[in-house]
This record gives C-alpha cells, sequence and structure tokens, in this order.
C-alpha cells in the first residue's frame, strides 16, 4: 500500500503547467464534446478581439463589436455570412486572420488539435484518439455502443488524421493551381491572382464562401472553368473526410466497393441523389428568369443549375442576388440547405446520413417490417433516435431564430427564414437581409451559426450526462400518432 501511494504521488505534477495539462487532459477525455463547446467559445472570443483591432480593419479604425463577433463566428463556423463587405472593410492583416480561421473551422478543432499532436509527437495516444474519433464519429458522444464499422474504427483515426491533412492541403492547392490562369485572364495582377487563387480554393474546400475581390463573383458568371474548380473544391469539402479515407483507400489498396462501411454508401448516394434533385429543380423553376439562371441561354441555364445546387449544401458563392431567385426556389434552397453535407465534414445541415435514415425508417413502416436496412446492413434503432433528436433540435432553433429576427427586423418570411437556415446550416447564402440587420438580429444569427456549427448531437451530449444508468422501466403504454 505504501508503495502505491508513493508511485501515485509521483504520477501528480509538481508544475503548475503539468497539473493544469492534467486537468484540461482528462476533462478532454471524459467529455470531448464539453471540450469542443469550450474550444469553440474561446476561438469567437479570441477572433472576436483580433477583428476588433484597428490593423485588421482597411481603414485603420476599430471594428464595431457586433461586426466582429458575428465574422468571428462565420469564420470560425465556417458559414461565409457577414454584415460587411468582406474584399473592402479588412485588410491585408484581417484577411489573413479570415484565411487561417476558416482553415481551423473548416478542418475542426479537435481533429486540427489531433494533427499537431501526431506531427509533434510523431504518434497519437488513445485519449488523442478518442478526442479526435469525437470529430469523425458524433455518435461516440452518445450514450450507449457504437458500431465502429459504421463510420471509422478507433486503429484508423491516425490514418484518417493523415488523410484529413494531406487531402486538404491537396486539394485547395490544385483548386488553386485551377484557378491561378483563370484570374491571369480576366486582367487580375499576378499578386492578386496567385493570392486570391489560394484564398477562393480554401473558401470552396471549406464550404464558406467569402470572395476576396470588390467585384466578388461578377466577372467568373460565364467562366465555367473556373466555376466547376469551386465546385469540385465545395463537393470535396462536403462530402466529408470519413468519405475521403474510404476513395482514398480503394485507390492505395484496391479496395472494393462493396466493402465500403454503411456510412460511405449512404453518403455517397444521399448526396448524389440531392445534388441531381436541385440541379432538375433549379433548372425548371428559375427557367426564363434573365435575372438567374436564364441570363446567358440554355446552356448557361443547365450549368449555372448545377452551380446552385452544389453551392445550396453549404458552399456559399453565387454568381447573381439570391434575392432574384423566385420564391419556390427560395423554399428549394432552404430544404438543400438544412440537409447540408456528409458527416464530419466541412458542410454544415442536419447532414445527408440523417435525412437518409429517417427516410430508411419511412421506408421500413411502410413495408411492415420492424428493422431498417440498406445495403443488406440493419440499422439499429438507437441511431434513428439520434436523427430524430438531430432533425428536431434543428428545427427548433431554425424556428426560434426565424421568429425572433421578423420581430426585429420586420423582413418578409421568405427572406428571413432563408438566411436564418443559412446561418444554421453554415451555408453562406443571403438575400441581403444579414448585411443590413439591426444589432440585435445580427446577435441572433451569430448564435444560430454556433449551434449550426457545433452540432445539434455535440451540443446535446454536452448539456446531458454522457452515461446515466436506469433499473427500472415504466409500464407500456402506446398513445395514437397521426
Amino acid at each position: 500500500m505504501r508503495a502505491t501511494a508513493q508511485a501515485s504521488r509521483h504520477l501528480v505534477p509538481t508544475t503548475l503547467w503539468g497539473r493544469v495539462q492534467l486537468r484540461v487532459n482528462t476533462f478532454s477525455g471524459a467529455s470531448p464534446s464539453r471540450f469542443a463547446l469550450i474550444v469553440f467559445a474561446s476561438l469567437v472570443l479570441i477572433f472576436t478581439l483580433l477583428f476588433s483591432l484597428p490593423v485588421s480593419s482597411a481603414r485603420g479604425a476599430v471594428t464595431p463589436l457586433a461586426d466582429s463577433f458575428f465574422t468571428a463566428v462565420s469564420v470560425i463556423c465556417v458559414t461565409g455570412l457577414s454584415t460587411v463587405d468582406m474584399a473592402t472593410h479588412w485588410s491585408g492583416f484581417g484577411h489573413i486572420v479570415v484565411y487561417f480561421g476558416v482553415q481551423i473551422g473548416g478542418i475542426g478543432v479537435l481533429t486540427l488539435a489531433s494533427i499537431l499532436g501526431m506531427v509533434i509527437s510523431r504518434r497519437l495516444g488513445l485519449r488523442a484518439k478518442l478526442i479526435a474519433a469525437s470529430d469523425s464519429n458524433p455518435l461516440r458522444a452518445h450514450a450507449g455502443p457504437v458500431a465502429e464499422g459504421q463510420a471509422i474504427r478507433l486503429g484508423e483515426i491516425g490514418s484518417l488524421l493523415r488523410t484529413v491533412a494531406l487531402s486538404g492541403i491537396a486539394i485547395e492547392l490544385v483548386v488553386a493551381l485551377v484557378l491561378f490562369p483563370r484570374m491571369l485572364a480576366h486582367g487580375f495582377s499576378l499578386y492578386d491572382s496567385s493570392l486570391n487563387s489560394l484564398y477562393y480554393s480554401a473558401m470552396a474546400f471549406t464550404n464558406t464562401g467569402f470572395s476576396p475581390n470588390a467585384s466578388g463573383m461578377a466577372p467568373f458568371a460565364t467562366d465555367y472553368v473556373f466555376l466547376t474548380a469551386l465546385m469540385v473544391g465545395v463537393i470535396a469539402g462536403a462530402i466529408g473526410f470519413p468519405v475521403i479515407y474510404a476513395l482514398s483507400q480503394n485507390l492505395r489498396r484496391k479496395v472494393r466497393r462493396r466493402f465500403w462501411t454503411l456510412h460511405v454508401k449512404l453518403t455517397i448516394v444521399t448526396f448524389a441523389l440531392l445534388l441531381v434533385a436541385g440541379w432538375v429543380l433549379y433548372f425548371a423553376l428559375e427557367a426564363g428568369n434573365t435575372r438567374t439562371i436564364d441570363s446567358h441561354g440554355p446552356g448557361n441555364a443547365v450549368f449555372q443549375s448545377l452551380f446552385l445546387s452544389v453551392m445550396a449544401r453549404s458552399g456559399g458563392f453565387s454568381t447573381f442576388g439570391v434575392d432574384h431567385l423566385h420564391t419556390s426556389s427560395l423554399m428549394v434552397t432552404d430544404m438543400l440547405m438544412f440537409v447540408g453535407g456528409g458527416s464530419a465534414s466541412t458542410a454544415g445541415g442536419i447532414k445527408v446520413t440523417t435525412l437518409a435514415v429517417l427516410f430508411l425508417a419511412a421506408l421500413a413502416e411502410a413495408r411492415g417490417v420492424e428493422s431498417m436496412e440498406a445495403f443488406r446492413r440493419r440499422i439499429p434503432t438507437d441511431v434513428l433516435r439520434v436523427a430524430v433528436s438531430v432533425v428536431l433540435w434543428g428545427a427548433t432553433i431554425v424556428a426560434i431564430s426565424t421568429v425572433t429576427v421578423l420581430a426585429i427586423t420586420k423582413e418578409s418570411l421568405d427572406h428571413a427564414l432563408f438566411d436564418v437556415i443559412s446561418a444554421f446550416a453554415t451555408c453562406g447564402l443571403s438575400t441581403g437581409l444579414t448585411q443590413g440587420a439591426p444589432t440585435g438580429a445580427v446577435y441572433v444569427l451569430a448564435i444560430t451559426m454556433f449551434l449550426g456549427r457545433v452540432g445539434t448531437v455535440t451540443l446535446a451530449a454536452a448539456l446531458a450526462q454522457s452515461q446515466r444508468g436506469q433499473y427500472y422501466q415504466n409500464p407500456e403504454e402506446r398513445p395514437i400518432v397521426g
């Protein structure tokens, strides 16, 4: 006993920094969800301070707190909404802060911390793997067993982190190399073309949608090579790192598609179906609208419909004013934004796999079978409960925010709802309401962005206990539903 006590005393750090590090490691390992919330909030405060500095403003003046706070949230949450002109308001230092902020927010705080730890120590401990795993699979923060085969196994976390780092760098560089000559062709200087191409590629891969030049996307409205490169970057970021990891494994190890996990298959199929559905709907609903897609003939209309369908998932770029869309198209965009992209991606929304699980549950109920199945795999009911919770929490956040914004701004419902869903889904498309919104509405939209990016599963897991045993069951009774 005495030897054990002496050994345990040696394990306790003697320095103040060591004790602080031990407390942080213990807390982060015990509750990665709450740790992520604290880190995200801390980053928002730090970036708010940076954007408030006079050196960040092009005029050398202090940016108002509401604008600094909103920009910080939009950058860390990779949303793309802004209350100021992002191209002209910020100085060179301010744009550097924006660039690195979206990289941190896009990859994910816990994932980035794990990557840095792996680079420094050249290894990844069990605690670091568990923290990174909570970013790759939010179900790990949910009470109950986790089917490791559904996403990324714990032993593959190190390979996933390397894939995240390398794929992010490679995709952004490839997109930038395509954009660079196109910007030169449009009359931009060599200096501006080199910097702006890197900026655009980062905004595409992180699904942010900020534009570095004052003219925005107007010079590239009919440059199909430029727009295609942006679409490739947005899709690569929105599809999700587990899917990128699976595709990389398929190329390197010749893994057959039939051995892909259910998560990968559901993500790819649902993502593609929604992309095609949006493409067809936009082409049909906006036919003849010369202020949107039909300004340069039918060929341009087909391409612009596809571009808008991609950007509505979370990309945030637009070649025309979104407020010029028909009300029916605004509603379609609302639905696409609310769904968003893949899990563990740079996109927001409730995620495509959540929609797929709900559809499979409805299909199983219609067929009169008890279990949900897809690709010869059975989906447990606890995944359905999480999916329902995600949708209900998301719809509740959107409803409360919309009512509040309507009360403050007195705007029309379609425009207020559109910008609120864009904030929740971290999309970045706007009808123009956000940039001219009163201070109260600015803070409401900022909170909506934060809740949408952190994720409803992470938020619920952080607010509730991670495990709670229940040793009894109440009598069963069936209410009338429907």
